[in-house]
């Protein structure tokens, strides 16, 4: 013991004798260990296993411990430092919570339950589901539960001194509890948590509503909500402060219904009550804060984690190999296993060989060793002679064959497997296909290809049921070779001639078999066993467990591979022994009947999984007269599994009382590689008592072995698998890098030399030098032997007496932040969580992603379908609360499928690498899941801190040195050039009208197309100029309005809304072009028509009778309030009078028009525009795109605002070319109007907005063909651009090009244009002038507001296209947005801009201009600080190109990176959403369209899912890796939604602040909404 005692780092345990524990009656014992049965298997309540066992014991209890037998359940699991009453002692492996025996230990029960005692109430916000999604419908799903507060029954509970092992939120899973908590202000953060907490102070009332919003807007800045996650967020919009107008209403949302605070929040919906949950759960201090890293300024660094210094270390002196017991030697030991079956079948055919049993446990067959002796040689001599192709013998020796056999036929297999080696051909045993898409089937396929296999063993039975072409042949399985399917029953097999004698040969190096392994990754590979490892093996594994000849042996297990194969096929067949063979079939109707057979047929050996242990009591209560009293050896093949322990003893504890003995339970440890390690020797050896160790899970994760002392939360029991095997050497090495041998406390690889391992992978030599042929080395390096070692694949280390001890499988093994966890020990956490109810016991998945570098763990597990969403969302976050406390690592995510879904192994268990793969795909298709990336991802880089602003002087005197250009361009000089613009000498635009009327009355200016492609209607100069007088005299007469009023235009896109345009200047009114409301959505289209008309201050309506109608109906009236609309007049019947006189403002600086329009951002901000303006931009348009009456230009644009109001409505009368007129909504019902129409004219300018380029794009994709042969030509088109306000979309342009390329669209005709509020056209490509460029841009930089350009292609790169060419007379500039200063040559900032034809201000109700005045008016803080700029809110930047413009100078181009309010500031760097977006539809083919906002601090991400509801949380996952990954953020919540839900605007943009208001007011009817933890 001396030895022992120095490690002293191992406290072992020496089993209690049998005598100890038989204080209790056995039917007592019995009738506890059925209770224990009874509450594992959930047929009693805790509660009543507690009654029924303190009864039970209540005698006996007095008698042992002098214990009060009413306090002796309570102190049971208070604090597990105690030591345990004796009654646990001594069933020290049956707890009261029995859990799956398989991976139960009841320090580990009681760990958990104290573990999440820890954690009282940690309310997590519960994901929220629709209907249809719910696996079933649970009324508590919708409803509120009841409202007892459950944090009260739990404290009473704690009350009682212990904790109860029901859930601690019993009662109502009580979620509405938590929303109450919330809005009755008791949450932490005050965000909107009730109406008076905003700064306005007065409730808002539904009525009001837009009174209020207007009032309030101007608070937007400062009641933004608290920051609560300490990320520091800026607010973006103190810089520029918003419009003061209206946020827009939300398309799709009753706007009456959104009671929204001063910061445009709902006050009492359910989302913002869970978010705010979601903060206080996120803002409890969850691991020790980061270390400071040092942080480039440019690069963002991902934090690497640092080894704590505190971390234990290995201390003990280094191992020296441990050699087991010579092979003995046997005088008439055979040369080989071959010579063994000749000897036996020949001079004992008699004896019994193999017993194959039904489904109903009956004997079918007996194979004797005579039978399969004639048998092996029949199918040797018939595969040799008898198969042929083209006279050739269709199989060699050294061929590799496949066996396909059934798991109930093991004696087919076996004549099968010895036939082959007869015949020296090379066995590959698989498992058989079932179907096509088997998990892994493909990756079986893989290998039989690569083993060059082309003929497959079956029986009748299985090739019957194969599934079959329509020819009858198998069909070829996905991935698999073309194999001819041979059957081995005996009709088919051909009686060799007496003369013929397959050659016997003595065991050498050649391969006798080859079995097949799944690697970690799912990848198939074949391990070849050489004939002499199968001779040495059957050799060592005699001598280990004493077999002798003619024993009797109960099988249990796959005999295709591994212990299976070698005890009950190869050993055997060596000792003439007899195997009753038990299928896993039989197994599944009676779990009892291996216990039968040992018990009918005495047999001596049983070769069991801890499974079947398990599976056995379960279903003992009903049998009485079994014993087991004849074995002399109980192998449990997966003893290694650390948590097969608790089934031997739990199996022992019940059966002993049916003569089993505690000594003959013998684990060890095997793996493919290394055939069997280790085994615990049968008694009668002589060996040392068995050991059983208990280890600190802190210690294991850093590979070191510790005895667990004062935690006694965190531990881990392990039993021995007894000694090496005779003749082997082994060591134990470090895991990763250099073998080095480990220390003694050090957990590491067993290797293994003998001459029973496997000797490669076949066809694979790389990793078989490094498996098969490690050389293990000294701390100095040098080799300990000159043998070749094996690496098992097994985790352990060598303990005191010499015993091998394993932890875990390298398989298993996941490394997170270079801690080591196993797989097992986190599902043996995850089931120790009562209740077990939710989901099934043995279908837990556990396995790490790798994100952001680093490993991630997923729990994957099978829920029940009788499980409400509120009890397994409980489970859940229990279960992640329990394996936080125990093993100190976060879950990155926990999912819970339907019942039966996920992909299983062979021979029941779930095939880890497949639902792995499934989860990565986006194929789980779970029904609840649980993100916890906050808690998890620690190696995000450090958010990034504000420097202190360098003085204007040195940026000037820094971009000097640098030798850097101010970022300055300009278009054209207006005033240079000549030409004969006759409009230029009128100041007014009906000047221009009038003129055009006198001079050129017939020619036709304006042709509108209708969906069928036909013209509709068409305006010559003088019928637009008589229409226009008409209206006039209407307005004056009728509306009896004056000079100076504002009339709202409501058209539907045609003739009549320029005309009335045109008529309003004629009448010396303001026009306002209005969007009409959409009469099968007026809910939400109309009020936006009513702020318009409200906030323009309009005095009168002009529209059509069809809209003024609507404008009055009952419709209506549910919308807004119709009695407050000004006067309406429809123009459809308009008298027949001339206009006495055509009004001439007195300058042109007075008002022409107002622009009106939504801004992505949701604020309605409506835009002056004088008549100097007015002139002038079209000036600057007609000569960037060279227009004259003689041309024609086709629109595809709405005309209501911006670029597409002046295009439809001003130009062509500025400018006398023909507009031809395409309103966008007609591409509804006919797509390919607009590019018919730019073909049959042969346009060749044309405007389109987004929105129409991807209906084009999406509906007319599969068409080009059918386009073609009608004639459909686009060569004649120069230049096609997308009228926008943000960053060009590369991506559609490009697949736009690409798409009609084919049909003669020019690849450089695409480009886009770019205006704003501020100035409606900056920039277009027009007709002239380079074609547009792209640069990549490093996306990481940017985050930094620094341009760093890449070459394409490269990580992290963005492709920036410039936004056209800079207008005639406009001038840019790029300031700085904090400085005002201006910036050198590409250098990121705000883009500023002067021209004639800038708005020259907002137009607001309560006149604020003063507040908005530097939107318009602006000066630079210093260099040229006189001229007047307009900022248009947008960063971008200027790059000067190698490229020469029209006046031969090098040519500026401008690149707009995105709007400065759309931004989101995080972690204080500045995200731009679209990134964010496009990364998103990118990780999964079922994400139609994505937007994302913040609030809060938190990124809420929405994507549309197009594809069925099952899909929708697959999502959640690949959206927040997506995230992770390539923004280095995290996702706070992901809802998922249908297609359409996300608002967009008519220029194709989407509202990403309706949609924050709508999901937060409940009203977007999410399929699915996750909170991420």
């Amino acid at each position: 013991m001396a030895e022992r005692s120095s490690t002293g780092l191992l406290l072992m345990m020496l089993e209690p004798t049998p005598a100890a524990a038989m204080t209790l009656p056995a039917e007592v014992r019995e009738k506890l260990a059925e209770l224990e049965l009874e509450l594992s298997e959930g047929d009693i309540t805790q509660k009543g296993y507690e009654k029924k066992r303190a009864k039970l014991l209540a005698p006996y209890i007095p008698q042992i411990q002098g214990v009060d037998p009413s306090l002796q359940i309570e102190n049971r699991v208070q604090v597990s430092s105690q030591p345990a009453p004796a009654v646990s002692k001594q069933h020290k492996s049956r707890s009261t919570n029995s859990r799956d025996e398989r991976f139960r230990s009841d320090v580990h029960t009681e760990a958990v339950q104290a573990a999440l005692a820890k954690y009282k109430e940690r309310k997590m916000p519960m994901p929220s589901k629709r209907r249809s999604v719910l696996v079933q419908s649970s009324v508590e799903a919708c409803t509120p539960p009841d409202t007892s507060s459950a944090s009260e029954d739990e404290g009473s509970l704690r009350r009682q001194g212990r904790i109860a092992s029901s859930t601690p939120y019993q009662g109502h899973p009580n979620v509405e509890h938590w929303f109450n908590r919330v809005i009755q202000g008791s949450s932490t953060s005050s965000s909107a948590s009730s109406t008076s907490s905003h700064p306005g102070g007065r409730p808002l009332a539904a009525a009001t509503v837009l009174a209020d919003l207007m009032a309030h807007t101007q608070l937007d800045n400062h009641s933004a909500p608290p920051d609560v996650t300490g990320l520091s967020e800026r607010s973006v919009q103190v810089e520029r402060p918003q419009v003061a107008s209206v946020r827009g209403v939300p398309r799709g949302y009753n706007h009456s219904s959104v009671l929204e605070t001063a910061d445009g929040v709902p006050v009492n919906s359910r989302v913002s009550s869970k978010i705010q949950q979601l903060l206080n759960t996120l803002k409890r201090p969850k691991r020790p804060p980061l270390r400071e890293f040092f942080v480039d300024d440019f690069e963002e660094l991902l934090e690497v984690q640092q080894a704590d210094p505190n971390q234990p270390k290995p201390e003990g002196p280094h191992m020296s190999p441990l050699e087991g017991e010579p092979l003995g030697v046997v005088t008439n030991w055979p040369p080989s296993l071959l010579a063994a079956l000749q000897r036996w079948g020949t001079t004992q055919s008699k004896s019994p060989c193999l017993t194959a049993l039904d489904n109903s446990g009956k004997p079918i067959y007996t194979l004797t060793y005579g039978k399969l002796w004639s048998r092996s040689l029949k199918l040797a001599y018939t595969l040799l002679n008898k198969l042929s192709t083209r006279n050739e013998p269709l199989l060699r020796p050294g061929d590799r064959v496949a066996l396909v056999f059934p798991n109930n036929d093991p004696v087919m297999f076996m004549v099968a497997f010895y036939g082959c080696l007869l015949a020296e051909l090379v066995p590959v045993p698989i498992e058989v296909p079932l179907t096509r898409k088997d998990a892994g089937s493909q990756q079986i396929g893989f290998l039989l290809g690569s083993c060059g296999v082309t003929l497959a063993l079956t029986t009748d039975a299985c090739q019957k049921g194969l599934p079959k072409a329509q020819t009858g042949e198998v069909l070829t399985f996905k991935g698999w070779p073309r194999l001819l399917w041979f059957v081995t029953d005996g009709k088919h097999l051909a009686k060799p001639p007496k003369d013929w004698h397959p050659p016997i040969r003595d065991a050498g190096n050649d391969i006798a078999y080859i079995e097949y392994k799944t690697s970690k990754e799912g990848s198939t590979m074949g391990i070849t066993i050489s004939h002499s490892a199968m001779l040495a093996h059957c050799h060592a594994l005699t001598q280990a467990c004493g077999y002798t000849e003619a024993e009797t042996i109960t099988n249990v297990l796959d005999f295709k591979r591994d212990g299976g194969l070698w005890h009950g096929v190869l050993t055997s067949v060596m000792n003439r022994m007899h195997v009753i063979s038990i299928p896993y079939s039989l197994m599944k109707v009676n779990p009892l009947s291996w216990i039968q057979k040992v018990h009918s047929y005495k047999a001596r050996v049983a070769v069991v999984k801890s499974r079947d242990m398990h599976w056995s009591l379960l279903a003992q209560r009903d049998q009485r007269d079994i014993s087991l009293s004849s074995l002399r050896m109980l192998i449990v093949a997966d003893g290694a599994n650390p948590w097969s322990i608790s089934s031997c003893d739990a199996f022992l504890n019940v059966f002993q009382a049916r003569g089993l003995r505690p000594e003959v339970i013998c684990p060890c440890a095997s793996s493919s590689e290394g055939m069997t390690v280790a085994i615990r020797r049968p008694p009668e050896m002589g060996v040392p008592p068995p050991g059983k160790a208990v280890l600190s899970m802190n210690g294991l994760s850093h590979s070191v072995i510790r005895v667990d002392t004062e935690e006694k939360l965190s531990v881990l029991t392990v039993q021995d698998v007894g000694q090496v095997m005779p003749g082997a050497l082994v060591c134990v090495v470090r895991v990763e890098g250099t073998p080095y041998l480990c220390r003694t406390d050090e957990v590491g690889e067993i290797c293994v030399s003998s001459n029973s391992t496997g000797i490669s992978y076949f066809g694979l030599p790389g990793i078989t030098k490094n498996v098969f042929e490690t050389i293990p080395v000294t701390a100095a390096g040098v080799p300990i032997s000159d043998r070749h070692f094996t690496r098992t694949s097994l985790l352990g280390f060598v303990g005191p007496d010499n015993l091998v001890f394993v932890v875990g499988k390298i398989d298993g093994l996941m490394v997170v932040s270079g801690r080591r966890h196993n797989a097992d020990d986190i599902v043996a956490t995850a089931l120790a969580v009562e209740p077990m109810k939710f989901v099934y016991r043995g279908r837990i998945a556990v396995f790490s992603v790798s994100v952001l570098h680093d490993e991630r763990i997923v729990v994957v597990a099978e829920q029940r379908p009788d499980a409400s969403e509120e009890d397994s969302f409980q489970w859940m976050s229990r279960v992640l609360q329990a394996i936080d406390s125990i093993h100190q690592v976060g879950v990155y995510c926990l999912a819970l499928v339907p019942a039966n879904t996920l992909p299983k192994a062979p021979l029941g268990g779930i095939h880890i690498s497949e639902t792995k793969q499934r989860f990565l795909e986006g194929a789980l298709h779970p029904c609840n899941v649980l993100m916890c990336p906050h808690t998890c991802v620690t190696n995000l880089p450090k958010p990034r801190q504000k420097q202190p602003e360098v003085g204007p002087a040195s940026m000037i005197v820094g971009n000097l040195v640098a030798g850097k250009r101010i970022a300055q361009a300009c278009g054209r000089d207006v005033a240079q050039l000549e030409d004969n613009d006759q409009a230029r000498k009128f100041l007014y635009m009906q000047d221009v009208l009038q003129w055009r009327a006198q001079a050129t009355p017939d020619h036709p200016i304006f042709l509108l197309l209708n969906a069928k492609g036909t013209v509709a209607s068409t305006a010559t100069c003088i019928q637009l100029h008589k229409k226009a007088e008409r209206i006039a005299v209407s307005l004056m007469e009728k509306g009896r309005l004056n000079t100076g009023d504002h009339v709202a235009l409501v058209y539907p896109p045609g003739i009549d809304l320029i005309a009335t345009f045109y008529g309003c200047l004629y009448a010396g009114c303001v026009p306002v072009t209005v969007r009409p409301p959409h009469p099968q959505n007026l809910a939400t289209t109309l009020p936006t028509v009513k702020m318009i008309v409200e906030v323009s201050k309009s005095v009168c309506i002009l529209t059509t009778q069809a809209i003024m109608k609507l404008l009055k109906s009952k419709e209506a009236a549910a919308a807004v309030d119709v009695k407050t609309w000004p006067t309406i007049l429809d123009t459809d019947d308009l008298p027949r009078k001339k206009s006495p006189q055509i009004y001439k403002p007195p300058t042109p600086e007075m008002l022409a028009y107002l622009d009106f329009s939504v801004s992505t951002t949701g604020i309605l901000a409506g835009v002056k525009m004088s008549h100097a303006a007015t002139s002038a931009l079209c000036r600057s348009i007609k000569l960037q795109c060279e227009l004259y009456p003689s041309r024609q230009i086709a629109i595809c644009l709405d005309p209501y605002c911006g670029l597409g109001f002046a295009l439809w409505c001003l130009c062509s009368v500025y400018s006398g070319h023909q507009s031809i007129l395409v309103p966008p909504l007609e591409l509804e019902s006919n797509v390919s109007l607009w590019l018919s129409a730019v073909s049959q004219y042969k346009v060749r300018v044309t405007f389109c907005s987004y929105s129409v380029m991807e209906m084009c794009t999406k509906g007319l994709g599969s068409q080009t063909d059918s386009l073609r042969t009608r004639g459909l030509n686009l060569s004649c088109v120069r230049t096609c651009m997308v009228v926008a306000e943000e960053r060009p979309r590369i991506a559609l342009t490009q697949s736009f090009s690409k798409l009609f390329k084919d049909l003669g669209l020019s690849t450089r005709a695409v480009s886009t244009t770019f205006g704003c509020r501020v100035n409606v056209a900056i920039c277009l490509q027009g007709t002239a002038g380079p074609d547009p460029t792209t640069v990549y841009l490093d996306m990481r930089a940017l985050r930094h507001d620094r341009v760093r350009l890449v070459e394409r292609g490269s990580p992290h790169s963005l492709p920036l296209m410039e936004s056209g060419k800079i207008l005639p007379g406009v001038k840019v500039i790029i300031a700085n947005t904090e400085t005002k200063g201006p910036l050198g040559d590409s250098h990121l900032g705000e883009i500023w801009v002067s021209s004639p034809h800038n708005a020259t201000g907002y137009y607001t109700v309560y006149g604020e201009e003063a507040l908005h005045a530097d939107h318009f008016s602006t000066k630079l803080s210093f260099g040229d600080t006189q001229t007047v700029w307009a900022r248009t809110g947008y960063l971008g930047f200027l790059r000067r190109t190698e490229l020469t413009d029209a006046s031969g100078e090098r040519h500026d181009a401008l690149y707009v990176v995105g709007s400065l309010d759309e931004t989101l500031e995080l972690r204080g760097m500045r995200y731009h959403p679209i990134d964010i977006e496009t990364s998103v539809i990118r990780a999964h083919k079922s994400i139609a369209e994505c937007a994302v906002f913040t609030w809060t601090n938190l990124l809420v991400v929405v994507v549309e899912l197009d594809g069925s509801e099952q899909e929708a949380l697959d999502l959640v996952a690949l959206v927040t890796n997506v995230v992770l990954e390539e923004h280095y953020l995290i996702v706070g919540v992901v809802v998922v939604v249908d297609p359409g839900v996300i608002p967009i605007n008519s220029r194709g943009e989407k509202q990403r602040m309706h949609l924050r208001d709508g999901f937060l007011a409940d009203q977007l009817d999410p399929i699915y909404v996750a909170y991420n933890m």
